[in-house]
């Protein structure tokens, strides 16, 4: 896993009733790929359309019939939040979406400064454009 934004921890924010600083959440860009035996591609669509009504911050999925990649921002106090939150979700909404029973094979989950490094150094993924479900 990536480290949080360079060993920093989450940011303070706002205080609780005690006077307590909390800690702030922050954006955290997320790539999960999931794989598993071939399904039919306009299915593997349709769940994928109804994971991101479901979920409306999917910025894009990417598929073929038999595996997938969806890309996304989540808000989280830190690394582990989000990527505990990327794990559950194919799993989660399996059912509800009809998502093929295919089994998580890569996740990566970066802070939103270091992936707007990655774009400005010319690596990384492309922004996700255009936003949406489109085939491999």
């Amino acid at each position: 896993m990536a480290s949080v934004e360079g060993g920093k921890g989450p940011a303070a924010g706002p205080t609780d009733d005690d006077g307590e600083e909390q800690p702030e959440s922050r954006l955290w860009h997320v790539t999960l790929s999931v794989s598993g035996d071939p399904a039919p591609p306009g299915d593997v669509r349709r769940a994928l359309e109804q994971l991101a009504h479901d979920h409306p911050f999917l910025l894009t999925s990417r598929y073929a019939a038999d595996h997938a990649e969806i890309r996304y921002w989540e808000e989280a106090l830190d690394l582990r939040d989000a990527a505990a939150v990327a794990l559950r979700l194919w799993g989660e909404h399996r059912r509800t979406a009809q998502l093929p029973p295919w089994e998580i094979v890569g996740l990566e989950v970066i802070g939103r400064d270091t992936y707007h490094q990655r774009l400005a150094e010319g690596h990384g993924p492309a922004p996700a454009s255009p936003v949406g479900v489109h085939p491999f």
